[in-house]
């Protein structure tokens, strides 16, 4: 959604020799089979926290709980993609519910003093005054329209609100058997106890170490003589701490503590007290707007809960199916309302549908899996989509009903958009988002146009997702992310973790944008869990997720194409090369090794290292700028996790069976 700019925050190490030799990533190649589980299933991007989880579902927990113990020790081993200060969303499938599929929003606003005049002002722009001529306004709005807030802008940091949301979820979808203390004891023993730290975890917490030692401003707590938490005390080290190495053992008493304020106090232990003094203290000091009204208003709202939005995938079904039997029936995929990203999915699988339905383009099942013919369809679909989601994704409180998501998810709607799919060539220029109130197309500012990312500005967008299901059918997708590694890296002194900084995602301008910045909203948000039912009474067919930015929602339809249109196992599934549709903007500290043009070129497509030279020539041909990507920058393509329900062919008993991705250093942990 933004441009980065000169302002981003410190360059990561040099990357590894861009050269033909072995990957330092993948250095030998390894396989990883399906984990099958009739009891439950915990899938993960730490092993640590795959076993907090199944420690939760042995002790009576459901799938919430097991979830919200999965991401708090996610938050303890793995802060630069995660922690108690970002947003989580969650689906929760209750089995035994007629309403099955919930989502529940847990992301935080902007404090209520802040405007959209101070955050223009604190970049040096302006906007405008009464005097100007319409033209000077006309000219100032565009200027606004093209600008975005610094990711290290004190201004981008939002209220923290992963704690309030695991509450949340604890009290609205947990089983009732476990409390919250034991929930959150494996992160709280962890974090007291020390962890050692995993391969891409310490890759990624150098990258911003420089950040975690410098931002910081002066306050009362931070002045006395006290290690930083979030590194490791070493003496032979330039600065007395740095980031963790690979297999070294760091600890962070101080979130220990903080985690057991939340454990014992509830909401009250984290928005009021020493805690929420220290989080004001560190905003202030920063020249932020933050206060202890902002955080305890957040704690007193009631969990936002809804029914999730749907959309049947109609003709898709595993290929080569003849048995209707078998075959799976009325599969509907869920994804979570805005200000999340989910209906970037759900649209492309409106108008993939639509495509097949008109046969504007032959079956999916029926294409080569990641053929050009396949990929250009997929690309085209997502990039229609995205232009929607450019401006209709914004603060759900906004109650205009031109900004209803279901209005876009209406059939007549998805017929015009699938109207825009061109055949023999890539679109020429990213297409405009549409006004599903009339049907029109109307020609306005779209937040996708092509970025000005460089090597030097590069934006990031970090993240964890986790799928659980337990012995009662339930099934819980959740995601929790800072947005940026370690969000803002403003420490909050004392208690071990930093602010987030997903603020950076609203936008300046134009004025009458619906994600426009302002005081006490909810930016557009890049994290969605996603979710799959089959049949008539919508039973669970599959909980999953793949993380990573504007990736999401095209992981999304990728790997639930990988399934349901080819007949792929999860693993499988997760495993097929990928490709992420420009504008995205990425970051990867192997920018090198990817390859990467300066600027993103209108249909410009990355293409993950793996698939076939001949469907990157071709893709070539119809129009796009492909950039393959390999080694380490293959983050870009996110990492997922995806567990099924299915069922012993004789018996009818249920079966999970789940996948984790190999781009992640966790895995599926069956319930014995």
């Amino acid at each position: 959604m933004t441009t980065p700019t000169t302002e981003a925050k410190a360059q990561p190490p040099p990357p590894p020799p861009a050269d033909d030799g072995p990957d330092p990533f993948y250095r030998f190649q390894s396989r990883r089979s399906v984990v099958h589980s009739t009891r439950g299933i915990v899938a993960c991007t730490s092993p640590l926290a795959g076993q907090a989880g199944l420690s939760i579902l042995e002790a009576g927990g459901n799938a919430a709980d097991a979830a919200v113990a999965v991401s708090a020790v996610l938050a303890v081993v793995d802060p630069p993609m995660t922690g108690i200060g970002g947003d989580s969303f969650a689906l929760f499938y209750d089995s035994r519910k007629s309403t099955k599929v919930l989502g529940l929003n847990s992301s935080g606003r902007t404090p209520q003093a802040a405007t959209r005049k101070i955050a223009v002002e604190s970049m040096g722009l302006s906007l405008g005054s009464d005097g100007d001529s319409e033209a000077d306004k006309k000219e100032n709005e565009e200027k606004l329209a093209a600008a975005t807030l610094p990711h290290n802008s004190v201004h981008a940091v939002t209220v923290p609100a992963g704690a309030a949301g695991w509450v949340d979820a604890v009290e609205q979808f947990g089983s009732g058997r476990v409390t919250l203390a034991q929930v959150l004891a494996p992160a709280i023993r962890l974090a007291e106890k020390g962890f050692p730290a995993s391969k891409l975890s310490a890759h990624y917490w150098q990258a911003a170490e420089e950040d975690l030692r410098t931002r910081a401003p002066p306050t009362p707590a931070l002045s006395k003589d006290r290690p930083h938490t979030l590194l490791k005390p070493d003496p032979s080290s330039p600065h007395g701490v740095r980031a963790p190495r690979e297999g070294e053992i760091i600890r962070n008493t101080d979130l220990a503590e903080t985690l057991r304020r939340l454990a014992t106090q509830g909401k009250a232990g984290f928005y009021e007290g020493p805690v929420a003094e220290a989080i004001v203290a560190v905003s202030q000091a920063a020249g932020g707007l933050m206060t202890l009204e902002d955080l305890k208003h957040h704690a007193s709202l009631p969990p936002d809960i809804h029914e999730a939005l749907s959309m049947p995938l109609g003709s898709i079904q595993a290929a080569g199916t003849t048995d209707k039997e078998s075959a799976p029936s009325n599969l509907r995929l869920w994804e979570h309302p805005p200000n999340g990203q989910g209906i970037v999915a759900l649209l492309a699988v409106g108008i993939l549908e639509e495509l097949e339905r008109t046969g504007k383009t032959a079956p999916l099942r029926s294409m080569k899996h990641n053929s050009a013919e396949y990929l250009h369809v997929v690309i085209s679909t997502l990039r229609i989509a995205f232009a929607d989601a450019g401006w209709f994704v914004a603060d759900p409180s906004n109650k205009d009903p031109a900004f209803d998501p279901k209005n876009l998810l209406r059939p007549e709607y998805l017929v015009r958009r699938a109207a825009l799919f061109e055949p023999e060539r890539a679109h020429a220029m990213p297409p405009i988002h549409g006004e599903p109130a009339d049907l029109e197309v109307v020609d306005d500012i779209d937040c996708l146009v092509a970025s000005k990312a460089t090597p030097t500005s590069p934006t990031t967008s970090d993240t964890v997702y986790l799928a659980v299901t337990d012995e009662d059918g339930n099934g819980c997708s959740f995601v929790n992310s800072m947005s940026d590694l370690f969000g803002s890296c403003l420490v909050v002194p004392g208690c071990g973790f930093a602010l987030p900084n997903r603020g950076h995602m609203f936008r300046l301008g134009p004025a009458d944008h619906p994600n426009i910045f302002d005081g006490g909203k909810r930016a557009y948000n890049t994290i969605i869990p996603g979710m799959v039912t089959r049949g008539d009474d919508d039973q669970l067919d599959t909980v999953f997720g793949v993380m990573g930015g504007y990736m999401q929602p095209q992981g999304h339809v990728q790997v639930l194409l990988n399934m349901h249109a080819f007949g792929m196992d999860p693993q499988t599934a997760l495993d097929a090369p990928r490709v992420c549709v420009a504008p995205n903007y990425f970051w990867s500290p192997d920018r090198a090794a990817a390859a990467t043009a300066p600027n993103e070129l209108s249909g410009q497509v990355y293409a993950e290292e793996g698939l076939p030279e001949t469907t990157i020539t071709e893709l070539r041909r119809l129009g796009y700028t492909v950039v393959v990507v390999k080694r380490f920058a293959r983050s870009l393509f996110g990492r997922g996790q995806v567990i099924r329900a299915t069922q012993d062919s004789v018996t009818g008993e249920r079966v999970y069976a789940a996948g984790s991705d190999g781009r992640g250093d966790g895995h599926a942990v069956p319930l014995i």
